[in-house]
């Protein structure tokens, strides 16, 4: 895939790192339907690219993502045309195929939300693994100020969160909160200074690169069943991918390095 080649998404890829930069910055990030079909594309491609390990998302400019272009929704137009009936299959055949995509990704994703994350914004912030945020970041649920319901899933993805009445507190008022409420709710993982944030995003991404890609997705898979399904369920399928992954060439790497007190380059295998 050229990486190069989109125009509402900036990427780029370098140690096992891909990098996905909105890039709408006149319109605070907002989505539109090329920038959603852009993302579902390449995220769709970099879940089975073994050359990437971890993907990271930020915004261009001042701000994360704006969520909906409210100028398109005041003029009825683009992804936001049409009757109601019209409407919701335009939810379906849009903005939801993002929550789906980013539900079925076996890489680990880390939201680093440089400033205002609105909305879908804030829902396509909380769709990630990690948040990592600064003393730009606002994050806020404002659907009911603009009598809306939030279409893209927002509703399933927050409460696992940050739990269900903190997030209910952010559906219904309606209100915007600051990067340290943020972080004490549980909504972002951690808070840096907006000078080192895309830095430190790095360094996250690559303390998780570092780590067995194979052992990490089949974790990260493990950790969303286990939060949704009963307990043998969950024993079963840990000791299916125990057994997988205690016979890889990565375990045996990382036991002979362990014993000799030496760091792991770990292969993927």
């Amino acid at each position: 895939m050229k990486l190069n080649s989109f125009k509402k998404i900036q990427v780029t890829l370098s140690e096992f790192i891909l990098e996905v930069t909105l890039n709408r910055p006149d319109n605070a990030n907002a989505f539109d339907l090329e920038m959603i079909n852009e993302l579902v594309t390449l995220l769709e491609w970099a879940d089975f690219e073994e050359s990437i390990r971890v993907i990271t998302f930020s915004g261009s400019g001042k701000h994360f993502c704006a969520g909906g272009d409210v100028l398109a929704m005041k003029d009825k137009r683009e992804m936001f045309a049409g009757p109601p009936d019209e409407l919701r299959k335009r939810y379906q055949a849009g903005i939801q195929k993002i929550p789906l995509t980013m539900e079925k990704l076996q890489k680990p994703t880390i939201a680093i939300v440089n400033g205002a994350a609105i909305g879908a914004g804030c829902d396509f912030a909380a769709m990630a693994d990690m948040r990592l945020g600064c003393e730009r970041t606002k994050m806020g649920e404002t659907f009911n100020k603009l009598a809306l319901v939030p279409g893209d899933g927002g509703t399933y993805f927050l409460p696992r969160v940050i739990g269900f009445t903190k997030a209910t507190e952010m559906f219904l008022t309606g209100d915007i909160y600051d990067a340290q409420a943020c972080l004490k709710m549980g909504l972002l993982n951690a808070c840096f200074d907006s000078s080192e944030l895309l830095k430190q995003g790095r360094v996250w991404a690559k303390k998780i690169a570092a780590n067995a890609p194979m052992a990490v997705q089949m974790t990260k898979k493990a950790l969303k069943l286990s939060f949704y399904k009963e307990l043998q369920t969950s024993l079963d399928l840990l000791a299916a991918y125990q057994g997988i992954t205690q016979r890889s060439n990565d375990h045996f790497i990382g036991i002979e390095n362990l014993l000799n007190k030496k760091s792991s380059e770990f292969k993927g295998d």
